[in-house]
């Protein structure tokens, strides 16, 4: 699609756009730098950045979480002034590495509760860092600047470069640098200082595919006290490298009944089945994934390997195993209403109307609208009503404006509903809310208002 904007902007003319970011500079700092940076020659960018980074580790004031957005730009901008600036590889790798390591002074002075500083490291400079890498025939000095970036790494931030180093090194130069690495780690005498480095290792081995090298360090650097996280890293890089059979062995020495991380377990356990063309035990780990959550995902994943031509076999097997369910899970509610069984999720809801929570409005609601758009006003007026409920429970003032909405809802059905079924009408419900939170005159004001 052509942006006619931009069309229309050169036809202003240079006078009258350099008058308009000169009016804006006025006003935002952000126009102004850069301006700056557009006039500037590339030696004047690189002096920028440097004194830029030089008052950062001068300033004092602390940034809170709220001015952290601000402050993620304003570590952006300094890193667009570097690359207008530097068209090197060397001096652009140094200079990228030397903001890496001012990270202590970085993290020190703001609150990065939000990622925003953290996720300037870990994309717009590592991206630069890979552009210059990447132009750099010197792949040792490539390497050099890595290692000695990540000599520490007190906030976790600088093996960044480390995992992104199959990017812009060969194979040879990587087995250099993990040979380096080990050496640090040989010298460490406490266990936190050895696995920085084995760490590092791994990351390395596991860009280079070499499994058995990411087994051995693992195991080095936990003693031999293999968790089941530990045992599904090292079955995830076997597969990786290719050892399907490896990959398998190390995924069976987790204990059976094993929950912690079994989405990332099964998930591994898919692709060795595959791989092996195991698909009877491929069916039965899919179908346990879709029984234990019920999704048009997860069925269709089953039905991938199955055949499509077992979809209302499937499905009704299911549908009878849910119905037959005394605990009532909004996930299988709404895979009843993604395949079109609605007779079924309007008696499964009604079944287990003492169970609806209205805590939990973010599921329900869209529940109720479903129920309501499928014109099955009794199931979506009690919904409504758990919804209502928990509102007025809580006394969150903030949600009244929710709470009367949903008593609006529940006004209007009312007069839809031909049959309650033994449930309390929309008067006596009515009745019964006033009784228990009449007092709240806040929200009952809000009530007549609207009505």
């Amino acid at each position: 699609m052509i942006d006619y904007r931009k069309q229309r902007l050169i036809d202003l003319g240079a006078d009258t756009l350099a008058d308009a970011l000169l009016g804006l500079a006025v006003y935002s700092d952000e126009a102004d730098d850069l301006i700056e940076r557009l006039i500037a020659t590339p030696e004047e960018n690189i002096r920028r950045f440097k004194r830029k980074l030089s008052a950062l580790k001068r300033r004092r004031r602390f940034i809170g979480w709220r001015e952290s957005d601000g402050f993620a730009q304003e570590l952006e901008m300094l890193l667009q002034d570097l690359k207008a600036g530097v068209d090197d590889p060397v001096t652009g790798m140094e200079l990228v590495a030397a903001f890496y390591e001012a990270d202590n002074t970085i993290f020190e002075m703001c609150d990065d509760s939000c990622g925003n500083i953290g996720d300037v490291f870990r994309y717009d400079a590592k991206e630069l860092f890979v552009d210059y890498a990447s132009r750099c025939s010197d792949k040792e000095k490539v390497a050099g600047i890595i290692l000695k970036v990540n000599q520490k790494d007190d906030y976790g931030i600088r093996d960044t470069l480390v995992d992104c180093a199959a990017e812009c090194l060969p194979e040879e130069v990587i087995r250099t640098m993990i040979g380096e690495l080990q050496k640090r780690a040989d010298k460490k005498r406490d266990k936190y200082g050895k696995r920085h480095y084995l760490l590092l290792i791994e990351s390395l081995a596991r860009q280079i595919k070499d499994a058995r090298l990411f087994e051995k360090t693992r195991v080095a650097s936990w003693g031999g006290k293999l968790s089941t996280a530990a045992f599904i890293d090292i079955a995830r890089v076997y597969l990786e490298s290719g050892d399907v059979e490896t990959a398998h062995s190390w995924l069976k020495k987790i204990p059976e009944g094993e929950t912690y991380q079994a989405d990332k377990r099964d998930k591994l356990l898919e692709e060795i089945y595959h791989r092996q063309g195991e698909s009877e035990k491929l069916a039965k780990l899919l179908y346990q994934k879709f029984r234990s959550y019920h999704s048009t995902g997860t069925l269709q994943a089953l039905l991938d390997v199955v055949g499509n031509d077992k979809r209302n076999e499937v499905i009704a097997d299911e549908v009878r195993q849910i119905l037959k369910t005394d605990e009532l899970s909004e996930s299988d509610a709404k895979f009843l209403i993604a395949i079109g069984k609605m007779d079924e999720v309007e008696a499964y809801l009604l079944g287990r109307a003492d169970q609806l929570d209205g805590n939990y409005y973010g599921s329900l609601l869209s529940l109720a609208e479903a129920m309501e758009s499928e014109n099955r006003h009794l199931v979506a007026s009690l919904i409504y009503r758990s919804l209502l409920t928990s509102v007025l429970e809580r006394g969150y003032t903030r949600a009244y404006h929710h709470g009367v909405r949903y008593l609006k809802k529940l006004d209007k059905l009312s007069v839809l509903v031909n049959d309650w079924k033994g449930f309390n009408n929309h008067q006596e419900f009515k009745e019964q809310i006033i009784q228990a939170h009449g007092r709240k005159r806040s929200f009952w004001s809000k009530y007549e208002v609207k009505k």
